[in-house]
Formats: C-alpha cells, sequence, structure tokens
C-alpha cells in the first residue's frame, strides 16, 4: 500500500472528523521522510463511549523527524464494560521516528507489560496477552479468552481503555484499507488487506503465520509458533512485510499476535503514560 508523504502538519478530532491541514508532496514512500499526521481523525458520524463519557480526541503534528500523537484514549464507539475497571480519559503522548529503519535484529514484545503502538484513533495497543492476574489466565490471550469488545479492546486497572486486536472496520472507526495504527518503533500497521503491486490494483487479505499449538488460556507466546511460508499473503515473525512498494509495515490480523508479533524497528522508550507498565489485571 502506497504511504502519501506529508509537509508539516497537524490535525485534531473532537467526535467528528475534520479537515486535514497536510499537504501532499508525493505518493510514493521513497522519500526520507513520511510522516503520515493527517491519517489521526475520529471518523465522522462515530457514536462516542456513551452517555457521560467524554468525545474521542487525537491530535497529531509532524515534529522534526518525528510523529507526535496525542490523545484522550476515549473510543469513538460504545463502550462495553468487559473488565471490572471503570473507563476514564486519559493523557497519551506517542512520539515515533517518522522515517523508521529496520533493525539489525528484531526486539520481542513477549512478557512486554504496556504500550507497543497505538491506532489512527488513538487508543494504545498492547501485545497479545495479559497479565499475571488472575492465576488461572496469567499471560493468557485476550481475545481468546473472550475479554475483549467487538473492536478488541478492553479497560485496565488505570481506567485506560486499549486495545490487544484491531478489527479494521468503519464501526471501529477505521477507514477501509488504510493504516490503521503504528507501532512505537515507526513502522506502519496496516489492515488485513494488503497491495500486492505498486499500483495496488490487486489486493488480498495478510495472514498471521502463527499455528496454535495448544490452547492459550495461560502463556499465550507458548501457545503459538511462528512458521515460515513462501505464500505472499502469510506475514513474517513480527506479523509483517515488506509492502508493495518497498517499506516495510506490519498487519491487523484475525489470527495471533493481531498485531506485532516482535519489533522489525528500533522500538522507542516513551515517556509519562504511555512509557508506564501494564498494571496487572483485577480479578472480575
Amino acid at each position: 500500500m502506497l504511504r502519501p508523504v506529508f509537509a508539516l502538519a497537524a490535525i485534531a478530532a473532537s467526535g467528528t472528523a475534520l479537515a486535514t491541514a497536510a499537504v501532499v508532496l508525493s505518493a510514493t514512500a521513497s522519500s526520507a521522510t513520511t510522516c503520515d499526521a493527517a491519517l489521526f481523525t475520529i471518523k465522522a458520524g462515530m457514536p462516542g463511549a456513551g452517555a457521560g463519557y467524554a468525545d474521542a480526541q487525537v491530535s497529531a503534528q509532524c515534529q522534526g523527524a518525528n510523529l507526535v500523537v496525542t490523545s484522550n484514549g476515549m473510543p469513538s464507539y460504545r463502550y462495553v464494560a468487559k473488565t471490572p475497571n471503570a473507563l476514564r480519559t486519559q493523557d497519551w503522548t506517542w512520539t515515533v521516528p517518522a522515517a523508521p529503519r529496520k533493525a539489525a535484529s528484531t526486539t520481542s514484545v513477549r512478557r512486554r507489560m504496556g504500550t507497543v503502538g497505538f491506532t489512527v484513533t488513538g487508543i494504545p495497543i498492547y501485545a497479545a496477552m495479559e497479565g499475571p492476574i488472575p492465576a488461572s489466565e496469567a499471560y493468557g490471550d485476550p481475545k481468546y479468552n473472550g475479554l475483549l469488545d467487538t473492536c478488541g479492546g478492553h479497560t485496565g486497572p488505570g481506567a485506560e481503555y486499549h486495545d490487544h486486536y484491531i478489527k479494521a472496520a468503519g464501526t471501529c472507526g477505521f477507514a477501509a484499507n488504510t493504516i490503521v495504527g503504528y507501532a512505537i518503533d515507526g513502522f506502519p500497521i496496516y489492515g488485513p488487506r494488503g497491495c500486492l503491486n505498486a499500483a495496488c490494483t490487486k489486493t488480498a487479505v495478510m495472514k498471521s503465520g502463527y499455528i496454535r499449538t495448544r490452547k492459550p488460556t495461560k502463556d499465550s507466546w507458548s501457545a503459538y509458533t511462528w512458521k515460515k511460508s513462501s505464500s505472499s499473503t502469510v506475514l513474517d515473525k513480527c506479523n509483517g512485510r515488506t509492502q508493495a512498494d518497498g517499506s516495510y509495515g506490519y498487519h491487523a490480523t484475525s489470527g495471533f499476535p493481531y498485531t506485532i508479533g516482535c519489533f522489525r524497528g528500533t522500538p522507542v522508550a516513551q515517556t509519562g503514560a504511555a512509557g508506564g507498565p501494564m498494571p496487572p489485571m483485577r480479578p472480575g
């Protein structure tokens, strides 16, 4: 999928999408600087979390070599409680490189308790496991264990709403066939469909290469094994691939690990709330 290259841009949204302030310079990903600030919007017509909750807000800016995103962390769709934790606004700020590079080696997200990425709607993304509580589901797969709402999220002990899985659908605030988020190494997370040629006239659903070997009720990363495939639609160990335009990107998939299997670039240490670990989940 081709990634637009933008000049300095900033947008903000509160319940409805605003016009972008970005100037499109090129439709290729060959530039040394690619900053997709204009992608960060709240889709028009979204119902919001519900009565008594703040509207979803997200804004993004291209600052030098970085993409800087701020959000109040509220879902733009109806909130359905899946944990005993409340839902409150947050103060999220994420900073990632606008032109990420592949690292010499990958970085594991196994037992990485905290933000591994964020959506273009301003929701933090956590890896495909929960914390050590309750013991019966310690580090288990939250999707398999039925802990997520239909859009792939729930609230944590800090009353923070976060995603473990991304349903790349309009009902969850995403446009079709586009970037749905970013990992904290700066590489984009595309929806499940990927371009098979540079003109993107041919697309296909990308599939995870992880195979379930046992029930992932506990210790999800030990319950799946990645197997290399020669198929152009099966993703690498990090749940990404080299896109048709030559750039790298992850994909949101229906199968484990759902977003990121490992970091293909160098993850950036975040500050403030975004740099904190995921607290242990309280028993229901």
